[in-house]
C-alpha cells in the first residue's frame, strides 16, 4: 500500500556492516551490523520496505528502510515488583513519619 507524503512512520538504517565493527566486540556482536531506528514523517510517497527519506522532530533528513508505518510506543518499565513499593512506603514513612505518629 502507498503511504502518503508526511505519513509519521519509522525506518531502519544501517550504521556499520559487520566488516566495519570494532575488533574488540564480542564474536556475536561483530557477526551482525549496526543499525538505529528513527521516526519521522514521510518526504514523498512510499511502499513499506522501499528506501525513503523522512523528516523528524528536529527537522533532520534522514534515510532508511520503510519499517512501520503510524509506530506504537512499546516500552514499559517491566513488571511490578513488590520491594520496590516496600521501599517507597520505607522512605516516605522515614521522611514524613507514619500516620500513626501525629
Amino acid at each position: 500500500m502507498l503511504e502518503k507524503k508526511g505519513t509519521y512512520v519509522r525506518i531502519r538504517r544501517h550504521l556499520l556492516l559487520p566488516k566495519e565493527r570494532s575488533g574488540g566486540l564480542p564474536k556475536d556482536t561483530q557477526e551482525v551490523p549496526l543499525k538505529m531506528w528513527i521516526r519521522g514523517r514521510l518526504c514523498e510517497e512510499a511502499e513499506l520496505f522501499e528506501e525513503v527519506s523522512i523528516q523528524t522532530a528536529s527537522g533532520r533528513v534522514v534515510s532508511g528502510v520503510l519499517k512501520e508505518v503510524e509506530p506504537k510506543y512499546k516500552h514499559t518499565y517491566g513488571d511490578f515488583v513488590d520491594e520496590v513499593l516496600q521501599m517507597r512506603e520505607t522512605i516516605l514513612s522515614e521522611m514524613w513519619g507514619d500516620d500513626d505518629d501525629v
